[in-house]
C-alpha cells in the first residue's frame, strides 16, 4: 500500500494535485488506516495517471470524470465534444494573440483601425508624436461615444490631411507647443482656422454638426480635454471668437464677431 507521497510520485504529480483530485471528486479517497494514515492501492495510481493525461491533453477537470466513467463509444464522443471545444479555445486565444501584438503599437489601444491608419497619415505628415497621441486619445473619447460614426469621421480627417493647409497648422501647434506660444502664430493658426472653417460652412459641411455632434454634454467633455492638455487651445478660442466663431470640437458662427459687440458697448 502507497502513502500519498509515493501514489503521486508514481502518478507524476504533486501531493497537491492528489488532494486537489480528492476534493473536487475525480479520486476517491481512501479510509484512513490503524495509524491514522490514508493508504492507496495500484488502481488509484491507475486512475490517477489517467486523470493526469487527460487533464494534460486539455481536458477540462468538469469533463474528466464524465470520460473516466463513460463506455468506449461514450468516450469517443465525448473526446470529440471536448477536441470542438478546445479548437474554438485555440481560435479565442489566437485573437486574444493578435490584439496583444496590435497594442505592441500604442496607436492601436482602444481605437479602431480606421483611426489607426489615420493616425499613421497624421504622423506621415510631419506631425509631433505628442500630437499623435493627443489625438489618439481624443478619438478614445470620440470613438466610445459614436463608434458607428467612426469611419465617416475618420474619411473626413484623412481627406483633410490632403490640403496643405491642414498640415501647416498641424505643424504651426506643433511649433508652439515645443517653444512655447506667441501672438504670431497664434493669429496665423487662428485665421487659417476661419479660413479653413469658411470654406467647409460654403461646403454645408458645419449643417452637419448637429446631427453628428448632438450630444452637448458629451461636446463639452471633448472641449474641455482640449482645452486641459495646453493653455493655447483657450487662447485660440478667445482669438476665434473675435472673429466669429466659438466653440472647439464643435465650431459654430457667433451671431457678430466680438470685437463688433465691444465696440458696441462703448
Amino acid at each position: 500500500m502507497l502513502t500519498i507521497s509515493q501514489l503521486a510520485s508514481y502518478a507524476g504529480v504533486t501531493v497537491r494535485a492528489v488532494r486537489h483530485y480528492h476534493h473536487v471528486g475525480l479520486l476517491p479517497e481512501p479510509e484512513r488506516d490503524r495509524s491514522g494514515y490514508r493508504t492507496y492501492g495500484a488502481g488509484d495510481v491507475v486512475r490517477l495517471i489517467r486523470i493526469r493525461t487527460l487533464a494534460e491533453a486539455g481536458v477540462p477537470l468538469s469533463r474528466v470524470q464524465e470520460l473516466l466513467d463513460s463506455t468506449p463509444a461514450e468516450f469517443a464522443d465525448a473526446v470529440t465534444r471536448v477536441d470542438v471545444e478546445l479548437r474554438a479555445r485555440i481560435r479565442e486565444l489566437q485573437e486574444h494573440r493578435r490584439r496583444i501584438a496590435r497594442l505592441a503599437d500604442g496607436d492601436s489601444l482602444a481605437v479602431p483601425p480606421e483611426v489607426v491608419t489615420y493616425l499613421d497619415k497624421l504622423r506621415a505628415s510631419g506631425a509631433s508624436q505628442a500630437m499623435v497621441e493627443g489625438e489618439r486619445d481624443g478619438w478614445i473619447l470620440i470613438a466610445a461615444r459614436w463608434p458607428d460614426k467612426i469611419p465617416a469621421f475618420m474619411a473626413d480627417k484623412t481627406a483633410q490631411l490632403d490640403d496643405p493647409r491642414t498640415v501647416q497648422l498641424y505643424r504651426l501647434l506643433d511649433d508652439m507647443v515645443a517653444t512655447g506660444m506667441d501672438d504670431d502664430r497664434l493669429t496665423a493658426v487662428a485665421d487659417l482656422m476661419v479660413e479653413m472653417m469658411e470654406e467647409s460652412a460654403q461646403r454645408g459641411d458645419l449643417d452637419r454638426q448637429d446631427e453628428d455632434l448632438g450630444d452637448d454634454a458629451f461636446i463639452g467633455l471633448m472641449d474641455s480635454f482640449a482645452t486641459d492638455a495646453h493653455p493655447m487651445v483657450e487662447r485660440l478660442q478667445e482669438l476665434l471668437a473675435e472673429r466669429g466663431w466659438s466653440g472647439w470640437s464643435r465650431m459654430e458662427r457667433t451671431p457678430e464677431p466680438s470685437t463688433t459687440r465691444r465696440r458696441t458697448r462703448r
